[in-house]
């Protein structure tokens, strides 16, 4: 079946596109002899999670304990926490989550610390854990030179191991060009080199120095010091990651398709796509580059200009042969938002469906609400 007798809106994602992206990162990693950890939080699909896997994934990041779970429960082994657990329900999660697979966290105070020390204490478990380096972004972490004192801290935890340092130096995604990209991935390195330096030489054994942006990904890949990278956005990579110079128009895999349902002004096209299929995203991280709200592909003249709820304004700039009826495709401006949408995508190739590809990792997705779930009691451990 072909594409264009789909029903829209649709979620659509190429697969030549979305396998040549997974063996292309694994690719770089494995030539540059780094583990590849990739972030769960752009696909949330345990069907690409093991495309990666097969391709040489080392383990995987999730930026949710639904996604840690959803790995567990499907096998998967290796997996980091990208942001501190905290809470008590929470941290009976990872626990449990801990029991199934290994759980790397990420720390970076003492407070959320003390209690999964405690709770791995009573579960006779001891957690490894990455301590979250500031390269920039000046969200989660601590500076580079706050590290060994951090670590000092941690180390009377008993029941915490410290394996490494991680960074997540988010903020590329303001960047305005290719030579700020290289700026950004230069602050990345240096962070995280002082950051190894000054604890091993306080006495701490780094075995993991992990990074992960997809736009400094190629950098990271040659640099000596870094061991683990932990891109995300690379298996679809969207008009974001293009407005920054990292890959053409033919790399993005993920695509919204859309049918234009009424011309009613000379300049203006209305598609049924709107923010509940592409979000209102420019840029986590103010990034200027990007114009409208996704790329109409094969058609420089239109312009995604305002978004409803179910359907999008389109400014013609440009001479035109779209009209009311025909089928465009958007590349979303960011594609992680996207992505999570959906419960699937129609996988294709050359424009003839294939399979579907579920989502299934989304915020409660794979489980229905308990009694536990809902009021959080102690019995979930």
């Amino acid at each position: 079946m072909d594409i264009k007798n789909l029903s829209t809106p649709v979620f659509m994602v190429d697969l030549d596109i979305l396998e040549f992206n997974i063996k292309e990162m694994a690719s770089l990693c494995k030539k540059n002899n780094k583990e590849l950890w990739p972030m769960v939080k752009t696909h949330k699909s345990t069907q690409i999670a093991r495309m990666q896997q097969e391709a040489g994934a080392k383990g995987f990041l999730v930026g949710t304990l639904d996604e840690a779970e959803k790995l567990a429960q499907e096998g998967f082994k290796n997996i980091m926490l990208a942001y501190p657990a905290a809470g008590e329900q929470n941290v009976a999660r990872v626990i449990n989550t801990a029991k199934k697979s290994r759980i790397i966290l990420s720390l970076d105070g003492m407070d959320a610390a003390k209690a999964l020390n405690e709770a791995a204490k009573c579960h006779g478990l001891t957690l490894e854990y990455l301590i979250i380096i500031d390269s920039g972004l000046h969200r989660f972490g601590v500076l580079p030179e706050e590290a060994v004192k951090l670590a000092s801290n941690l180390s009377v935890l008993e029941y915490l191991k410290l394996v490494g340092i991680g960074t997540h130096p988010g903020h590329v995604y303001g960047a305005s060009s290719s030579e700020e990209v290289k700026k950004v991935a230069d602050e990345e390195m240096t962070a995280m080199k002082q950051a190894r330096e000054n604890m091993e030489r306080a006495g701490f054994r780094i075995n993991i120095v992990a990074t992960g942006s997809t736009p400094t990904a190629i950098y990271a890949a040659k640099d000596e010091n870094i061991t683990a990278l932990r891109p995300g956005n690379y298996v679809f990579y969207d008009n974001i990651q293009m407005a920054l110079g990292v890959v053409p128009e033919s790399r993005c895999a993920l695509a919204v398709l859309g049918t234009i349902i009424s011309h009613p002004r000379e300049d203006i096209f209305i598609i049924d796509v709107g923010s509940k299929c592409l979000g209102l995203d420019k840029g986590a991280h103010g990034i200027s580059l990007v114009k409208g709200y996704g790329l109409i592909k094969d058609h420089p003249e239109l312009l995604i200009t305002d978004l409803s709820e179910e359907v999008g304004k389109i400014k013609i700039i440009g001479d035109t042969k779209v009209k009311v009826g025909d089928k465009l495709q958007v590349i979303p401006n960011h594609a992680c938002s996207t992505a999570n949408m959906t419960d699937y995508l129609i996988g294709h190739r050359k424009g003839e469906i294939e399979r579907a590809i579920y989502i299934d990792i989304r915020g409660g997705s794979f489980r229905n609400p308990s009694v536990n779930d809902l009021f959080c009691l102690k019995s979930r451990i």
